[in-house]
C-alpha cells in the first residue's frame, strides 16, 4: 500500500513538473532527436515516397513543420553526427570522415572485436568537447543516447558517457552495427551479451546454398533484433527521468545496411511488391531473399516505433511539452541490395553511386527534417529555410536558454519554428576527405562543388539548384565572379585537420 502511494505521488509530481503546473517557471521542454541512418530525402511519405508506408512520420509532418532545404553535416555517418552534436561544420569539426583506427590491429574482424573490446569503435572526440548533451546537462537535463554512436571507442574520452550523456545503450562501433543481430551491445561502459550467434557481418552463402530457398537465409536472422532492444531501453530511460526534463538522442541504425528486418514486416511488403530477385551478397553485407521488401520493412518498422514513442509520451502526459526533430545522417546507400532508383529514395535528386551517400551532391547531403512541438510549431508548416546540422545545437541552446559556445558555425532556427523573423545563412560549407576528396559551398540556390581533390583537381563546378536539382549543368564558366567568391569562402572556412587522413594536399601542404 505504501509503495503504491509513493508511486502515485511520484507520478503526480512528474506530471505537474512537466506541464508547468507546479506554480514555478514553465517547464523546460523535453527534446528528442530522431536520427535515421542512410534514410534518403525521398524515403518517407512527407517527402513523396509512394512505395513505403510511414503513417506516423506523416503525422509528425502534419502536426509540425517540414523543412525542404535541410542538410546533413556530411555525406557519411561519423562526421555528420559530429557536426550535429558539436555545431561545427566539417571545415572545423574534429571528425571529418570515417576513421576506423586500423593501427590498433584487426579492427575489421568481428570475432577479434568480440574478444578484445579495445578494437571496437572509431577515433574519439577529444575530452572536454562541448556537445548538445554536455551543454543541456548543465541546464538540468537528463541526457540519453540510444542507437549507434561512432564518435569514440570504448575506454576512450570519446565514449558517450564522457561526452555529456548520462545514459547510453546501443552500438559503440559503426562496424559492429553492420549486423542487426549482434553478439553484444553496450550499456554505458559495459557490454550486454545477447542471445545471438557469432555470424560475422559480410558473411555470404555457403557452398551449394540455394538463393531461392528460404532456409539459406535462416542463420542471418537470429533472436535479438537490436532496434527492438534499443527501443525498450529508450522507453525505460524516458520513464526513469521522472520530473526532470530530458534530452534523448535516438540514433537508430535503420535503414543502414545490412538489410535485416523482422519476418512479419518483410512479409507485408512481399505481399505488396510480389516476387523479386534475391540479393546474393556479392557487394558485401548479408544475402537477402527479398531486398526491396526488406528495405521497405525496415523503414516501416522504424515508423511504427516512432508511433509507439509518441503514444508513450501521451501516456506519460508529456507529449505537449516535447520537441521532436526527425532527420537522417546522410543520403541513401546505393549498394548491397538497396535500390535508391527503384524507391526514388533521393527524389527529386539523384541517389545512385556518385550522387547518394558518400558524395556532396544533393542526394548525399539533402535530408528530411521534421520539427514537431505541439502548441509551439504551427501544424502543417513547410519551410524552405536553408539550414544544416550545425544549426541544431544553437537552436536547442536558444530554446533552453543555454549560452552558445564560442566557435560554433550554426544559426538558431527557433524563429522559423515559431513563425518569426529568421536570420539567414550567407552560405553553407562542407568538406569531405573521402571518395576522392570533395568540397562544397552553397550560396542561395547556387551550389559549387569540387571533386577529386586528391587527384589534384582545383576546379569547381557550379549548379543552379532551383533550375537544376539533379546537378547536371555546370555553370562555372559563366560565373567567374561567383567562383572567385566560393574560393575565398573555402580559404576562410577550411582549417587543417589534426588527423592526416582528413587533410587535403591541395590546401594543407
Amino acid at each position: 500500500m505504501k509503495t503504491c502511494l509513493l508511486i502515485g505521488l511520484l507520478v503526480a509530481s512528474f506530471a505537474l513538473a512537466n506541464t508547468g503546473c507546479s506554480g514555478g517557471e514553465p517547464a523546460k521542454p523535453n527534446i528528442i532527436i530522431i536520427l535515421a541512418d542512410d534514410l534518403g530525402y525521398g524515403d518517407t511519405g512527407p517527402y513523396g515516397q509512394e512505395k513505403i508506408e510511414t503513417p506516423n512520420i506523416d503525422r509528425l509532418a502534419e502536426g509540425g513543420m517540414r523543412f525542404t532545404r535541410h542538410y546533413a553535416g556530411s555525406a557519411v555517418c561519423a562526421p555528420s553526427r559530429c557536426v550535429l552534436l558539436t555545431g561545427m561544420h566539417t571545415g572545423h569539426a574534429q571528425v571529418r570522415g570515417n576513421d576506423e583506427w586500423a593501427e590498433r590491429g584487426e579492427v575489421w574482424s568481428y570475432r577479434a572485436m568480440i574478444a578484445d573490446s579495445t578494437l571496437e569503435g572509431q577515433k574519439p572526440l577529444a575530452e572536454g568537447t562541448q556537445t548538445i548533451a554536455s551543454l543541456l546537462q548543465k541546464k538540468g537535463y537528463v541526457t540519453g543516447a540510444v542507437g549507434k554512436w561512432g564518435l569514440g571507442a570504448p575506454h576512450t574520452e570519446g565514449r558517450p558517457g564522457s561526452q555529456g550523456f548520462d545514459f547510453f545503450y546501443g552500438y559503440n562501433c559503426q562496424r559492429m552495427a553492420h549486423t542487426y543481430y549482434p553478439v553484444h551491445l553496450w550499456r554505458n561502459s559495459s557490454r550486454v551479451w545477447l542471445g545471438n550467434d557469432t555470424v560475422a557481418p559480410h558473411t555470404g552463402f555457403g557452398p551449394g546454398e540455394d538463393p531461392y530457398d528460404p532456409a539459406s537465409y535462416e542463420r542471418f536472422n537470429m533472436r535479438d533484433y537490436s532496434p527492438e532492444l534499443m527501443f525498450r531501453e529508450m522507453i525505460s530511460f524516458i520513464d526513469s527521468c521522472g520530473p526532470n526534463p530530458f534530452f534523448l538522442y535516438w540514433a537508430t541504425p535503420i535503414p543502414h545496411l545490412a538489410l535485416q528486418a523482422p519476418d512479419e514486416w518483410v512479409r507485408r511488403y512481399v505481399d505488396k511488391f510480389g516476387e523479386e530477385e534475391p540479393y546474393t551478397g556479392e557487394e558485401g553485407y548479408f544475402p537477402v531473399r527479398y531486398p526491396h521488401a526488406t528495405y521497405a520493412a525496415m523503414i516501416s518498422y522504424l515508423d511504427d516505433q516512432i508511433g509507439r514513442l509518441v503514444s508513450h509520451l501521451k501516456e506519460l502526459g508529456i507529449y505537449d511539452n516535447t520537441l521532436i526533430l526527425f532527420t537522417s545522417d546522410n543520403g541513401p546507400a546505393w549498394n548491397a541490395g538497396t535500390d535508391p532508383e527503384w524507391f526514388r529514395s533521393a527524389t527529386p535528386f539523384r541517389g545512385g553511386y556518385g550522387y547518394g551517400k558518400g558524395f556532396l551532391h544533393e542526394g548525399g547531403i539533402r535530408v528530411p527534417m521534421i520539427a514537431f512541438w505541439p502548441g509551439v510549431i504551427r501544424a502543417g508548416g513547410v519551410s524552405d529555410h536553408l539550414s544544416a546540422f550545425q544549426d541544431i545545437l544553437p537552436t536547442l541552446c536558444d530554446i533552453t536558454g543555454t549560452e552558445l559556445p564560442q566557435g560554433t558555425d550554426g544559426l538558431s532556427f527557433l524563429p522559423e519554428l515559431k513563425g518569426g523573423k529568421q536570420q539567414q545563412h550567407e552560405y553553407l560549407y562542407w568538406e569531405f576527405p573521402e571518395y576522392g576528396g570533395q568540397q562544397a559551398v552553397m550560396i542561395g540556390n547556387m551550389k559549387a562543388l569540387r571533386r577529386d581533390i586528391h587527384k589534384g583537381n582545383e576546379r569547381f563546378e557550379l549548379f543552379d539548384l532551383a533550375a537544376d536539382p539533379q546537378e547536371m549543368h555546370d555553370l562555372a564558366a559563366e560565373n567567374p565572379e561567383l567562383i572567385k567568391r566560393v574560393s575565398a569562402i573555402v580559404e576562410k572556412e577550411h582549417r587543417s585537420s589534426q588527423n592526416p587522413r582528413w587533410r587535403f594536399g591541395l590546401m594543407d601542404n
